[in-house]
């Protein structure tokens, strides 16, 4: 077959399989474009998902008619004002949205320049349908109706209503992040979505459009480097999500989904979240242009880093900065469900009183009118229960020192009660001494190494061969970390020495489930990489476990450990160490507001 130039509308067509996948991707091109256009607010009107229409009005600069005829041939551009590609500023350059988008739907097009009359284009699935004089303020009004109406076999392909809908607030969502200076709303079927005004600073604007509790649950983040800035919001560990989809991540200004940055992220927050959980972050990438390639997708939702290694390294280490000024911190609130879930003494009804087999004794000042007092009808069994309590050698602390407070006791050998200055702490022993270990081995690595603490009698871990294998050939790397062993017979290993910041411990525990951690990831890697997972399972091995009875100094002393520790407020795998109820919150429990 001889070869052919293909027809201009096919070509569309062609150009409109990479450009315009679904509704999400044609409205994500037109608000681009009226980002780009100048617009201080931008809004968005969809129909049936963006099924049926999609219609996104701006007040940016305007099109005189020439201009919108022009817009509407392939490769026709403003936004690249000469051949410097890799300089381009704007979200969009193609100049094959409109004309992609055109071909396989209805689009209506008006705009208005200031000063001007307005004018309207019209086209039909690749065909002009008709032009004329149009009344509309200064801006762009871009209807796309029956998107793929004479395409079945891509509408086919077209997920649900409410699947395309929700691409849609995801699209609108990430470009709203990205310019918190410009208004949007977003209404669907009738029903605003969601409104957000111009000028929101951008933590305010992340916040807005992911969680609202994400401001009182996150720390900045504001990191430099060799021209390249980093800046943006980190949730807390504690504050994580079941699915990654509450990642945003921006490169000058645009959207994108890089494997580079999504797996920075997963490093930085690696000893801080179960495998299962992902952290809730907007991060903002600023670097030259010259050090980016934007042209490498035609949705331009991909980048090429020309140095990967420097960008991921940027944002571990700001992500860890600005997550070790968070200290203690942890999301922390109880939530209302979990209110609910307290039991209310006004409900409680008490046993049948028994009779006594013999009188208590009548407390001093006991009854009057000679009713007596409640001690008459104590039941007889033994007496009542007392609080621990030890002798104190010093006046006790006043709470309003320190902010996880003063303990108070103990309950089930597992919590620990604390009173603040405004309300009431809890603490679980071991989640908090897990992290407490992990930071200490972590300095201590930092610092050179890990001290041994040898065993009195070596203990013998059996384990299979290949288990055996893996442990024996990272005995050298182990053995920096405080954890001497050595092969004994085909399946087993001898254990000499343990971290001494661990004690002695679980020793097959810790053998056991580092063979495991081993197993898990490529070989090629050495400890020191994965140092946060395997000191993680280390320090798990090594800390205060549930059931064990504190005395009043203990407590007091892992409090204050906790207050001076980084990551303190989440255990090694992402929850939460430490709960606070406000005195408001109690008061609601008791209805005394």
């Amino acid at each position: 077959m001889s070869i052919r130039r293909l027809p201009e509308h096919l070509v569309n067509r062609i150009a409109a399989g990479e450009v315009v996948e679904r509704p999400a991707s044609a409205l994500k091109e037109l608000v681009e474009n009226a980002i780009d256009a100048g617009a201080t607010r931008i809004s968005i009107a969809l129909g049936e998902g963006g099924l049926a229409s999609i219609e996104v009005i701006d007040d940016g600069c305007g099109m005189a008619p020439a201009d919108i005829a022009l817009a509407l041939e392939r490769h026709a551009t403003s936004k690249l004002p000469d051949e410097a590609i890799e300089a381009v500023t704007t979200l969009g350059f193609r100049g094959e949205a409109l004309p992609s988008i055109a071909s396989v739907a209805e689009l209506t097009i008006e705009s208005r320049v200031r000063g001007a009359d307005g004018w309207l284009r019209r086209i039909d699935h690749g065909a002009l349908a008709g032009e004329g004089p149009a009344a509309l303020p200064p801006g762009t009004r871009i209807k796309v109706a029956q998107l793929f109406g004479k395409v079945p076999a891509r509408r086919k392909f077209l997920r649900s209503a409410r699947a395309e809908y929700a691409a849609c607030v995801d699209a609108v969502k990430r470009l709203a992040m990205a310019r918190p200076d410009i208004g949007f709303t977003l209404e669907h079927d009738g029903r605003r979505a969601f409104s957000v005004p111009p000028g929101e600073d951008r933590a305010q604007r992340v916040a807005a459009l992911t969680d609202r509790e994400l401001a009182a649950n996150s720390v900045a983040v504001d990191y430099g480097r060799e021209g390249i800035s980093l800046t943006g919001v980190a949730g807390l560990p504690t504050f994580n999500r079941g699915v990654a989809d509450h990642q945003f991540l921006f490169v000058n200004g645009r959207p994108v989904k890089d494997r580079v940055l999504i797996g920075a992220v997963r490093g930085a927050y690696q000893d801080m979240l179960a495998r299962d959980r992902h952290p809730v972050v907007a991060l903002f990438v600023e670097l030259p242009g010259d050090l980016v390639d934007v042209n490498v997708h035609p949705a331009k939702t991909e980048v090429r880093f020309r140095d990967p290694g420097l960008i991921r390294g940027m944002i571990v280490g700001g992500l860890r900065a600005a997550l070790d000024e968070a200290g203690h911190r942890s999301a922390h609130r109880a939530s209302v469900a979990a209110l609910g879930n307290w039991e209310s003494g006004s409900s409680f009804a008490p046993p049948p009183m028994r009779s006594p087999s013999f009188a208590y004794p009548m407390p001093a000042g006991g009854g009057e009118g000679g009713q007596g007092s409640v001690w008459d009808h104590a039941p007889a069994f033994a007496p009542q229960p007392m609080g621990r309590a030890e002798p104190a050698e010093a006046p006790a602390p006043t709470p309003d020192h320190y902010p996880l407070g003063i303990a108070r006791g103990q309950i089930a050998a597992t919590y620990i009660v604390a009173e603040t200055d405004d309300g009431l702490v809890i603490v679980d022993q071991h989640a908090a001494h897990e992290r407490l270990v992990l930071e200490r081995m972590k300095r201590a690595m930092a610092e050179g190494g890990a001290r041994a603490q040898a065993l009195l009698l070596p203990e013998v871990v059996e384990l299979d061969e290949v288990a055996c294998d893996r442990i024996e050939a990272r005995a050298g790397e182990l053995a920096e970390m405080g954890l001497e062993l050595e092969r004994f017979g085909p399946a087993a290993i001898l254990v000499r020495a343990t971290p001494a910041l661990l004690g002695q411990g679980d020793v097959r525990g810790l053998v056991v489930d580092l063979a495991d951690e081993l197993a898990a990831y490529d070989q090629a890697l050495s400890l020191k990489e994965r140092l946060d997972h395997v000191a993680a399972t280390m320090a798990c091995h090594g800390s205060v476990r549930a059931g064990r009875t504190l005395s009043v100094a203990e407590m007091n002393a892992l409090l204050r450990e906790m207050e001076v520790t980084p990551h303190s407020g989440q255990c090694n795998h992402g929850r939460p160490t430490w709960i606070k109820l406000g005195h408001g919150e109690i008061e609601k429990l008791f209805g005394r507001k």
